[in-house]
């Protein structure tokens, strides 16, 4: 059935209303969540909040088992989705830059944007960068046009890169979710009790 549009079952005028109402949905969900707080976001760093690595993982886990689902029950075709070409060096480096800015300013792109829609002014100070950013990339982008085009790997996944099936990647990040999530929880009680003794201290 799916891919709805690639299909022609509804027309592709239909790219922009899905992409607001999905945009809506998953801004709600990050404020919902905590995300508009830069406190809740870089407590990852600093063991003693990772509610933003629950959350993703659990997104991750469950996209991933439903996709795998809706393929073996022939709701949707896999072969016909789109993924991101892969540029492995520049995909690395970039990731190293964007993670640099999560600790620093305590927002990613997402996430300044739900911060900007209530009003935080960090957020704002944020998002002013990350369009200041924007700016400077375009205009430096005939300076690295070579190096943002290197390493060019075509549109693989992570199970054709190491060749195996997506059920086994699946069940592997299953796996690592679950691990996260029960390590992660050691860690928070650790430092929260470490935070508590220090302030009674």
């Amino acid at each position: 059935m799916g891919p709805l549009i690639p299909q022609g079952i509804i027309t592709g005028e239909w790219d922009f209303v899905i992409a607001l109402l999905l945009g809506i949905f998953f801004g709600f969900i990050l404020e919902a969540s905590g995300f508009s707080s830069s406190r809740n976001i870089t407590g990852v760093f600093y063991g003693y909040n990772f509610v933003v690595l629950r959350v993703f993982l659990t997104a991750v886990v469950v996209t991933m088992i439903g996709l795998l689902y809706f393929n073996y029950m022939g709701w949707i075709n896999l072969d016909m989705l789109y993924i991101l070409p892969t540029y492995l060096t520049p995909m690395i480096v970039g990731a190293a830059i964007m993670g640099l800015g999560f600790v620093i300013g305590g927002f990613c792109p997402g996430t300044s944007y739900t911060g900007v829609a209530i009003g935080k002014l960090d957020a704002i100070v944020f998002t002013a960068g990350l369009f200041l950013g924007i700016f400077v990339f375009s205009e430096a982008y005939p300076l690295i046009e070579g190096f943002y085009n290197s390493d060019a790997m075509g549109r693989i996944t992570i199970s054709e890169f190491i060749g195996v099936s997506n059920e086994v990647i699946t069940f592997g990040f299953v796996i690592l979710a679950l691990a996260a999530f029960w390590g992660t929880w050691l860690i928070e009680k650790r430092v929260r009790k470490t935070i508590t003794e220090y302030k009674f201290d």
